[in-house]
């Protein structure tokens, strides 16, 4: 059991911004904006490596590092940098560090005394080896915060956060779904247990401040549009929804159907949306006859 009231943080990233946005998010809502710190696990990448990322971290790294003596960087790591560059205009820090587990643990033992107990909170399969040795080797002075279900030893933890839909295989619905001889290999298998929180949707950033400042932000932009709005924000292709061409087709014909009730319209495409994917082009052109509806399209570098 810790002793003392929780005053700083670490965020443990994996430097997609899906992940690291949720971590942010509940460190600002914590009310810690200005007391955490970021350090991020990075991947080798470039040549071979973007193969190898089924991998734990630690052995991916070994086994680069064996194949750098072996063969020679050049061999394997043609046409990219070894490791994902920092990027720190997001988080709003100047600095980003390397994660490393047993300086963390040193940092949160050596300090506990004067700033009290360290929060640790990170989000994605490659913190999950990070935040456990952490845990493992401070465990009197560390509260771990997981973010996504971790899939096994969740004892590892103290929290973890995970979407509802995790444990939709564990439903009569779900279990209908997967074939008997399939059930044991699903994770999870076993109820959430006591720590275990579950949550609809993602954390986000989208806090009260946030939203105040969008809209001042964006206020001369959208002030004077026709309302209602209607925003349609396109990601990427995930794994469970792969699109191309099809959708834009999909899309504009069913934005048709409602556009009689439309003031304005406003069409967000994220940073993943594929280029060869050509909303731009399907969008306007359906645009080009009707008189009381505004297309804006954006291409969010935030998203």
């Amino acid at each position: 059991m810790l002793e003392g009231a929780i005053r700083r943080a670490v965020v443990i990233g994996n430097g997609f911004a899906g992940a690291e946005s949720q971590c942010i998010g509940l460190v600002r809502a914590l009310g810690l904006t200005n007391r955490y710190s970021l350090h991020r696990v990075t991947r080798p990448s470039g040549g071979i490596n973007k193969w190898l990322h089924w991998l734990p971290v630690s052995l991916h790294k070994r086994l680069d590092s064996i194949l750098d003596r072996v063969f020679g960087t050049s061999q394997f790591h043609k046409g990219g940098s070894r490791i994902m560059p920092f990027s720190a205009e997001n988080s709003g820090l100047s600095d980003i560090l390397e994660a490393d587990a047993q300086q963390i643990a040193m940092m949160a033992r050596e300090t506990f005394n004067k700033d009290g107990p360290l929060l640790v909170i990170a989000s994605g399969r490659d913190t999950i080896d990070v935040t456990s040795s952490i845990k493992r080797l401070a465990p009197e002075n560390v509260f771990v915060v997981q973010i996504q279900h971790p899939r096994s030893h969740l004892d590892r933890f103290d929290l973890i956060i995970a979407p509802c839909h995790d444990y939709y295989p564990l439903t009569p619905e779900g279990q209908k779904e997967i074939p008997w001889f399939l059930r044991k290999w699903i994770t999870p298998s076993q109820p959430p247990g006591r720590n275990v929180i579950l949550t609809v949707g993602a954390l986000h950033l989208a806090d009260s401040n946030a939203i105040v400042a969008a809209t001042s932000g964006w206020h001369n932009e959208f002030g004077t549009l026709p309302k209602p709005f209607l925003v349609v924000n396109i990601g990427g292709p995930t794994r469970n929804c792969r699109y191309a061409e099809d959708l834009a087709e999909e899309l504009v014909e069913k934005l048709q159907n409602v556009l009689w009730s439309c003031g304005s319209i406003r069409i967000s495409f994220s940073r993943r949306t594929p280029e060869k994917v050509h909303f731009e082009n399907s969008f306007l052109g359906m645009f080009d006859d009707v008189i009381h509806a505004l297309c804006s399209i954006n291409r969010s570098p935030e998203s």
